[in-house]
């Protein structure tokens, strides 16, 4: 083909017939693509099918994938010779400017394995902390929520106290699952162990500040013990894993100011400030009732030594 004497190399009937075609079946495949994914949010609504909704359009990416890379295959690389060199070439220069991102796609079938975790697991993941709501071929979308104010300094910053939404959408690239810990709240037992701190002085009653420690885990605990008891046995069945009891308790912590007695339960691994808030609004009315004050940092003057004031000025007697 040549355009005012000028011969653009490449460019004939051939190759445009190609280019049409590849036009052609990108937009059908697409338009499948689609159709499909609508049809499986139409039959398949609701949370009870969100991990199966989910699984299925990876499957559905996946085919539409596959069936994009052959049909392009096939239209532009009819002779073998020619497809054995170029996929030759293309591979080694994509081994080389796409490390990270070879790595990421690496990734992604890791986590499809189902090993890591799935949509809706509660994870960190590259220093994010969250719900996972989203998956594609190089990153994974997490729901970032906040940091209770033992890790509050980590990074990055947070200003929600709490392991709850803080409404930011946080990219993580698949990679990540080979070059640190993602740790999974929910992925074989859905519970967590939390502990609630109380401190008292020495002259409390220590004994009735402990079972009311007991009786307010209990009240609000109750059938999330029973709950996670089926969960620990099926655990314990795919993990060599020793538990103890999952009702709550009570432990002493001796300290120079006060005695730390702190009460540790099973909670789910969802709304939890909402549980440690009623535990704590129940722990405080049964304290008033009982007279049982809670220690402070503060300071108790029992007694001031004697002072002895001496005024060494004399006054002049004044002429009139």
């Amino acid at each position: 083909m040549e355009i005012f004497g000028i011969r653009l190399v490449g460019v004939n009937s051939e190759n445009g017939q190609k280019v049409l075609l590849t036009i052609i079946f990108i937009f059908i495949i697409l338009l499948l693509r689609r159709g499909a994914n609508i049809l499986v949010f139409r039959f398949l609504r609701g949370n009870r099918y969100e991990r199966v909704r989910f699984w299925t359009r990876q499957a559905i990416n996946l085919v539409t994938a596959v069936v994009l890379l052959l049909s392009l295959i096939s239209i532009w690389f009819d002779d073998p010779s020619r497809l054995a060199t170029a996929i030759g070439l293309v591979t080694a220069g994509l081994a080389f400017a796409l490390q990270k991102v070879i790595t990421a796609l690496a990734g992604y079938f890791v986590i499809l394995r189902g090993k890591n975790f799935n949509v809706g697991d509660r994870i960190t993941m590259g220093g994010v902390r969250g719900d996972v709501i989203a998956l594609d071929f190089i990153q994974t979308t997490i729901m970032e929520m906040g940091q209770p104010p033992s890790v509050q300094n980590a990074d990055p910053a947070m200003w929600v106290k709490s392991r709850q939404f803080t409404g930011r959408i946080v990219t993580v690239s698949n990679a990540k699952i080979f070059d640190e810990p993602v740790y999974n709240y929910t992925r074989d037992f859905p519970y967590l162990w939390e502990e609630i701190t109380i401190p008292i002085t020495y002259s409390a009653k220590r004994e009735v500040a402990e079972q009311i420690l007991l009786e307010c885990a209990e009240r609000h605990t109750i059938k999330i013990s029973e709950m996670s008891q089926e969960a620990l046995q099926q655990m314990q069945k795919r993990y060599f894993i020793q538990m103890s009891d999952l009702t709550p308790k009570v432990y002493y912590r001796i300290t120079d100011n006060w005695l730390e007695l702190t009460v540790r339960f099973v909670v789910k691994d969802h709304s939890i400030r909402d549980l440690k808030d009623a535990v704590n609004r129940d722990i405080l009315k049964s304290f008033d009732q009982a007279e049982i004050g809670i220690a402070s940092a503060t300071f108790d003057i029992v007694g001031f030594p004697a002072l002895r004031l001496q005024n060494d000025i004399q006054l002049k007697p004044t002429k009139e």
